[in-house]
């Protein structure tokens, strides 16, 4: 079906025109929800005032055993679904509701504003939307709206995880669209691989001078540090490693008991993700040995425990999904071009499912700190691409609205 056809159906054109007329409503909508604190592995708040939101409108909504938010436009069933999903959580979450704030000129302040009330507030524009305006009835599949969890940090992708999963519909979803931040000139068809790991020594600890000569936790793993930044990387498949985080120690005259680090290791490739993961791995063993060769007294013990696992995947150049949002974007006038990241999308990819992850309009920035901002102007744009681009892929026919 062209898009042409599918930007005149008469529901279709409803909706986008509600989402030009209805700035102010999304404005606020995008404020109230942002005010809902939602740190990783705290998203249950936020996920019921999403679930009630999706109810109040008309629309089928349930809570899954994920803390995932599902709704629909009829009575869960069968499928096939097209799945529109953004994440719940924020790297950092408002401690008081003045913490998200508009200002004189309408741009909305505060943590998680862009990343990822732009994504979530889409979900429930076109939820309030559809439900408003007459139904669509041109295709096969039905549109599924999905409010997950996890995406952060160490949430490790848990909520698409189990969409994908262990959930009753995964079998039922045929491709996914991620929304997750504001831009549209981007969109994300390659998934960053990347793997965490908590690296930890540990030792009996005592009394910098007394007790000098025991093994040193904190020599140990500045050793094991220092010998990781040495790795070069150069080269294809790109990689990156990164020690983010280092923590050991009561004082500057004790010996400490335990010091450990989280290390991020990233690449377009599974497989020297892996071969990174072996250095690691050797790195600590030597780190370990080495110090427990120096020391006189008590040895430290070694342990590295994976915290993470985001796998790598592509969307082929030529899928349908690729195909249909190119088509929305030559339609609508945006230049848009593809992009490698880390997003909810990486776990459907890695599984062979359509997927790809675009922003949801306006444009944002100053993620996961206290300074994030997002824009509203020109989220209309976003949203007309967003309802074109699932209509086309649900084939239109049944199921945009009741």
């Amino acid at each position: 079906m062209s898009i042409n056809v599918v930007a005149g159906a008469r529901g279709v054109r409803e909706a986008m025109q509600w989402f030009t007329r209805e700035k102010q409503w999304i404005n606020e909508i995008h404020q109230q929800l942002c005010r809902v604190a939602a740190p990783t592995f705290l998203e249950q708040q936020r996920a019921e005032w999403m679930a009630a939101q999706f109810r109040g409108f008309g629309c089928h909504a349930q809570i899954d055993r994920a803390g995932n938010v599902l709704a629909a436009f009829h009575p869960f069933g069968g499928g096939p679904y097209v799945a529109l999903t953004a994440h719940l959580d924020t790297v950092m979450a408002p401690r008081l509701k003045e913490d998200i704030h508009a200002d004189a000129a309408g741009v909305l302040h505060g943590p998680g504003v862009s990343d990822n009330g732009a994504g979530l507030t889409a979900l429930l524009a076109l939820a309030r939307a559809l439900t408003l305006g007459p139904a669509v009835d041109l295709g096969d599949a039905e549109m599924l709206l999905v409010a997950n969890v996890g995406e952060e940090g160490e949430g490790n992708l848990a909520g698409m995880r189990y969409l994908c999963g262990k959930s009753p519909l995964a079998g039922a979803i045929r491709s996914f669209l991620v929304l997750d931040g504001a831009a549209t000139e981007r969109i994300t068809t390659e998934a960053l691989g990347s793997r965490r790991f908590e690296l930890t020594f540990a030792g009996p600890g005592g009394h910098s001078w007394n007790d000098f000569g025991t093994g040193n936790p904190v020599h140990a793993l500045a050793r094991a540090v220092a010998r990781l930044a040495d790795i070069r990387l150069n080269g294809t498949p790109r990689a990156s490693l990164n020690v983010g985080m280092l923590e050991g120690g009561t004082g500057v005259n004790a010996i400490a008991s335990q010091a450990r680090a989280k290390i991020d290791i990233r690449s377009e490739s599974n497989a020297r993700i892996n071969h990174l993961v072996s250095r690691l791995e050797q790195v600590a063993e030597q780190a370990q040995e080495i110090e427990n060769q120096r020391a006189t007294g008590g040895k430290v013990t070694m342990k590295l425990r994976e915290i993470g696992s985001r796998p790598a995947g592509r969307l082929p150049a030529d899928a349908p999904l690729l195909r249909n949002l190119r088509a929305v974007d030559a339609h609508l006038g945006i230049r848009s071009s593809t992009e490698m990241a880390s997003t909810d999308a990486n776990i459907p990819l890695s599984l062979g499912l359509p997927a790809l992850s675009i922003g949801a309009g306006g444009q944002g920035g100053g993620a996961h700190t206290w300074q994030e901002w997002f824009n509203p102007e020109g989220r209309d744009l976003g949203l007309k691409r967003i309802l074109l681009t699932a209509a086309l892929e649900m084939g239109l026919s049944g199921g945009l609205a009741a």
